[in-house]
C-alpha cells in the first residue's frame, strides 16, 4: 500500500476500523519477548498509532513525540528531588514515550512501509534513551540517596553499560543476519509463557514501572539493583548464544556457492 492509497483508505474507515486493520498486520513477537512489551505496550501503541495515522502524522513525527515524553522524564529524574509524585510522573512519561516508540513502526506499516531515515532516527533515539536514563539515576543517587558507600554508584554505571551493549548487540545481530543469511527461514519455534516470564526483568516497561518507588529511595534502589543483576546475567547468557549464531552464519558463507 502506497502513502496515497493509505490516506484514501483512512478517509473511508473509522478509527476502530484502523485499529482492527493494524491488529491484523502485527509483527510476530520474538520467542523471548517479555509480556509487558507484547501484551501492554504493543496494544497501547496500536491505539496511539491508529490515532496518529488518522491525524496524518508520519512515523518520524511519532518518534519525535516519543522522544519528547522520554527525555522530559529523564530530565526530571536528573534534576528533581526524589518523591512519590516525581516517581509517578517519571513512570507515566516514560511509559507514554515507550508506547509511542511502539506506535511509530505501526504507523509506518499503516502507511505502506517505513524508510531508512525513519529506522535510523528510531534507533538513534533509542540509543540515547538507553544510556541517559541510567546516567540520570546515577545523578539522583549521588545527589539525594543516603548511600552507605560510593561503591553503590557502580550499579547505574554498570546498568548503563549492560543496556548499551545489549542494544548494540541486538542491532548488530539483525545487520549480520541480513547480510550473511538474507534468505534464511525465520524461527518457527513458539513463544512460551515460561520463556516470556523469564525475560520480564529485562523488559523496559518493568524498568519504567520501578520509578514509582522513587519516593522510597532504598526500596527503589533495591529493585533497581535486582533488575541490573538480572539484565547482566541475561546478557551474559545471550552473548554466548549470539556468538554461536554468528559462528553458524560463517559456516553458511563457507558452503554457499
Amino acid at each position: 500500500m502506497t502513502s496515497t492509497s493509505a490516506h484514501a483508505t483512512a478517509s473511508t474507515e473509522t478509527y476502530f476500523d484502523t485499529v482492527r486493520r493494524l491488529s491484523s498486520a502485527q509483527k510476530t513477537a520474538a520467542r523471548g519477548a517479555p509480556p509487558y512489551s507484547v501484551y501492554v505496550n504493543r496494544r497501547v501503541g496500536r491505539y496511539l498509532a491508529a490515532g496518529a495515522f488518522r491525524l496524518g502524522l508520519t512515523p518520524n513525527n511519532v518518534t519525535t513525540i516519543s522522544a519528547s515524553f522520554t527525555f522530559c522524564a529523564i530530565g526530571l529524574l536528573a534534576i528533581g528531588e526524589p518523591s512519590w509524585w516525581l516517581g509517578l510522573v517519571v513512570w507515566l512519561l516514560l511509559a507514554i514515550g515507550y508506547a509511542f516508540d511502539s506506535a511509530d513502526g505501526q504507523v509506518a506499516r499503516l502507511r505502506g512501509g517505513g524508510s531508512p531515515s525513519g529506522e535510523w532516527l528510531d534507533h538513534v533515539v533509542d540509543s540515547i534513551k538507553i544510556s541517559t536514563l541510567h546516567l540520570a539515576v546515577l545523578i539522583t543517587m549521588f545527589t539525594h540517596f543516603p548511600l552507605s558507600s560510593s561503591i553503590w554508584l557502580l550499579v547505574p554505571i554498570g546498568f548503563a553499560a549492560v543496556a548499551a551493549v545489549s542494544f548494540f548487540a541486538m542491532i548488530l545481530n539483525d545487520l549480520l543476519k541480513a547480510k550473511h543469511a538474507p534468505r534464511a527461514p525465520l524461527s518457527t519455534a513458539p513463544r512460551t509463557a515460561v520463556r516470556s516470564l523469564l525475560g520480564l526483568p529485562t523488559d523496559y516497561g518493568v524498568l519504567c514501572l520501578a520509578f514509582v518507588l522513587l519516593g522510597a529511595p532504598l526500596a527503589f534502589f533495591g529493585l533497581y539493583t535486582l533488575l541490573f543483576i538480572a539484565n547482566a546475567l541475561y546478557l551474559a547468557l545471550a552473548l554466548g548464544k549470539w556468538f554461536r549464531d554468528m559462528t553458524a552464519l560463517g559456516r553458511v558463507d563457507v558452503v554457499r556457492p
